[in-house]
This record gives C-alpha cells, structure tokens and sequence, in this order.
C-alpha cells in the first residue's frame, strides 16, 4: 500500500482543527493511496491552500501569515498539504525575531487557517502569551481562525476577525483507522511481536476494543482541556464559559463571535495594519510602512 507510512501518521494524531477540512486531507490521502495522482496545483485547490510571500519596506509592523493547516514539523504533511501549510515552530522563530528586532513596533498575525495537529500549539500559543507584554501582538482571522488556528490568536493581546470572517471550532478528535478487512483482502495478516502490556493498543491491524477506545477518547479529552483552559486564560474569562458559549466546536461569524467575547473586535486587515502602523493613509500608501516577515513554506 504506497503512503501506508502517511496514512498510519494521519490517524494517529489528535487534531484541532474542522472536521470538513480533515475529511478532505483524509480523502486525499486515501484517493493517493490507491495509486491517484494529483499535481501539486490541484492538491492546493483540493484543500484550500494558498502562499503569501509579501515583502514591503518600511519599520513599524511585522506580518506574520499562519496560512493552511498547522503542524509542528510540516515535513510530516508535504503529500497532504500542498504549499501554504504553517510550522508552529517556523512561526514562534519569527515572533522571537520581531520581538528582539528594535525596528519593529508591534507584531500581526494574518490567519487564515482551519487547524491542523495538536502538537507544538500549546508551546507556540504559551510563547505568544508571554510575549506580548513585551510587544502588542495582535490576531486578525482574515477569513479563518479555526480550532488549532483560534487556539494561537486567542493568545495575542487582541484578536480582531473580518466582516466575513469566521473562528471557533473549539475540539479535539483522533481517528482509528480499522485495516483489518483490507489487509484481509489482500492476504496480508501483520502480526505485532511486542512487550508492555499496552504497548500495542489501538493499533490498525485489528478492530478497536473497548478499552482501547476509552483510553483514546481520554487523550482526547485531555487535549481538549488543555485548549479549553488556555483560551479561558487567554481570553480572560472562565473555562465554563468557553465550553458553554464558544461553540461547543462549531465555528462563529463575525458579529457572533465578538458578542459571545471570542474576538474583540470586527476589522478588516487593511484597518487593522493601518492602526498598528500609526499612519492615516490607507491601501498602498500603509503598506510601505510596514516591515513583513516572510514565511518560507518547506515542503
């Protein structure tokens, strides 16, 4: 089975991010996996991905796009996610830099991301948290701020979202992937040689027992409130407001989002750089005061 390596990698992470979005990458995965091809151009149209590369001149304001799905290290989904995916750690090196850069005045985080993989989120999102007392970092979903990607703006010292913009889908979800019928398709029969009594549990070769998915379901639930008592600290407000009033992992618009205290404001990107860039004049005129840090997107 080509991407076999991939497809056992997908499945087991936790996710924050849209289940619609995961079900594309998903079924792109599986339509690869069974011999289709796609060009990188049509993987990008598959799942939404897009690159922003924008260089101006200027010191005032440090750009900074968390595009696509998010991942710790992206070398893990460069046959998923086509280009426009965001490195958690590519991102906390270049807040890092703008905060040491005496050139720059403040930070903004242009999102448009519908989440991706837990790991290094909580590090990034604590990091931003801690750094904006030593600089204004502020988070525009421009258009979407979803799961993972409302996790990290919820961290900055303000988040504003755009006329038709969206942000929530605050969860966590897993996948077990059951292969067993496939593999018995095949005439394939793995067997696992092991030692720890759980060492092997969950795994893909056999149908998931109770346990197994009690014992999944509490990683589940322990990520979840990681998120949940982050954004409650983040936000200023309590963990049982967010569970209750944040969408119970749905996605809010714009004026809904402000009124149950997600965002804190509806503006678009150009008024929110224009502010930040302490200039009156709007469009092009803005934009050559402004320092933008460039995201190099390996994959």
């Amino acid at each position: 089975m080509r991407y076999l390596r991939i497809v056992t990698a997908f499945s087991g992470q936790h996710w924050a991010i849209q289940e619609g979005k995961w079900r594309d990458i998903r079924d792109l995965l599986r339509f690869k996996s069974g011999g289709g091809m796609l060009t990188q151009e049509e993987v990008a149209d598959r799942i939404g991905a897009r690159v922003d590369k924008r260089e101006t001149k200027g010191t005032a304001v440090a750009i900074i796009p968390v595009y696509g799905v998010i991942a710790q290290r992206m070398s893990l989904m460069d046959e998923i996610s086509g280009p426009g995916g965001t490195s958690t750690e590519r991102v906390m090196k270049d807040i890092k830099a703008a905060v040491a850069d005496p050139a720059v005045s403040s930070i903004l985080l242009d999102i448009d991301s519908p989440g991706g993989t837990v790991y290094g989120v909580p590090e990034l999102a604590k990091e931003i948290y801690e750094l904006r007392g030593r600089k204004p970092i502020v988070a525009i979903a421009n258009s979407l701020a979803a799961s993972a990607a409302y996790w990290i703006a919820s961290a900055a010292s303000e988040f504003h979202i755009t006329p038709s913009g969206e942000a929530g889908s605050i969860g966590v979800f897993a996948e077990h992937l059951d292969m067993s019928k496939w593999l018995e398709s095949e005439g394939l029969k793995p067997t696992l040689i092991h030692a720890g009594e759980y060492k092997i549990e969950g795994n893909q070769y056999e149908p998931l027992s109770d346990e197994a998915a009690a014992e999944i379901q509490r990683g589940v639930d322990r990520y979840y409130g990681m998120f949940t008592k982050a954004v409650a600290k983040y936000r200023g407000v309590s963990d049982a407001k967010v569970r209750s009033d944040f969408g119970k992992g749905r996605v809010f618009g714009a004026e809904e989002a402000v009124s149950s205290g997600m965002s804190d404001k509806i503006s678009t990107f150009e008024q929110v750089l224009t502010r930040l860039s302490g200039t009156k004049s709007s469009g092009k005129a803005a934009q050559l005061q402004i320092e933008s840090i460039k995201n190099e997107f390996e994959l």
